[in-house]
């Protein structure tokens, strides 16, 4: 078989199964399949794949229908500027926390030597992005998950840094240094509406990653407390919200005493992402 009638096949059977993206998807996972990049894919169409490449293809598309998601199926996701190694035990990156890594960059663009933590870690794509573009800044990522640890290990050799340290923490026992800048994407979904998320998300990522409490919050109070005791004055806090906690998540940060400096928005105009000073 060729790569033109495996890929629609591949397509026509998604598409039923009610996946967003089948085509690009298809593509991906042939990619996987015969170890070529999608540049391949679309310009040798006619291209015979051999047998064993052929079932690896058609395993992959399998479980792509039931709602595994490509990155967990590549064992890749692209983030900022690189491709980082991923896998089921780890939150997926998004576009929208690449915020994160955009808004740093400002921050700090003038500046030398800036210690930074970043509280829960996952793959380790938000600090590391930020780390390979300041290479005279210093880091620590802590995550809860000796897995998420791991991992990030894993991509800090991927890219080659050495201004990084990676450690398996709970943010409340955490108490190692004093920071100049603080990010984290805590998990932020109410409890009650995990069951609403996109079988993509729900059935297959991590729940720990997800799962804010009953509020949504329970995670982003730790963060803010345990942030108000390890950052220096004036220092900086960027962290990731859910959409409708703009409000609460100031209230929580003026009493922990942050000076909330703008609350920016994701590429679907929905607040994201809030950027304060400690004073």
């Amino acid at each position: 078989m060729n790569i033109d009638i495996a890929i629609k096949q591949a397509t026509l059977l998604l598409k039923k199964c009610d996946i967003k993206s089948p085509l690009l998807d298809s593509e991906i996972l042939m990619s996987k399949a015969i170890q070529k990049d999608r540049k391949f894919i679309i310009l040798n169409q006619n291209y015979k794949i051999n047998k064993i490449s052929l079932n690896f293809f058609k395993s992959l598309i399998s479980q792509r229908s039931s709602g595994m998601p490509v990155a967990y199926l590549t064992k890749k996701k692209f983030f900022w500027k690189h491709e980082f190694d991923t896998d089921k035990d780890v939150l997926i990156p998004r576009p929208d926390t690449e915020l994160i890594v955009e808004e740093t960059l400002k921050l700090t663009k003038n500046k030398n030597n800036i210690k930074i933590l970043e509280i829960g870690s996952g793959s380790g794509c938000i600090i590391l992005s930020v780390l390979n573009e300041r290479k005279d800044f210093t880091g620590i990522g802590i995550d809860i998950s000796k897995k998420c640890v791991d991992l990030s290990k894993k991509n800090t050799l991927k890219i080659g840094l050495n201004n990084i340290k990676f450690l398996k923490s709970n943010v409340d026992n955490f108490k190692y240094g004093k920071y100049d800048l603080i990010i984290s994407n805590p998990p932020y979904i109410n409890q009650f509406d995990l069951k609403y998320l996109e079988k993509d998300v729900i059935n297959f990522e991590p729940k720990l990653a997800l799962n804010g409490g009953q509020d949504g919050l329970s995670e982003i109070r730790k963060v803010i407390k345990k942030s108000s005791e390890l950052i220096k004055i004036k220092g900086k806090l960027i962290l990731e919200i859910g959409f409708d906690q703009k409000e609460k998540v100031k209230k929580l940060l003026n009493k922990k005493g942050f000076y909330i400096n703008k609350v920016i928005k994701d590429l679907a105009k929905n607040d994201r992402c809030v950027i304060c000073t400690k004073i």
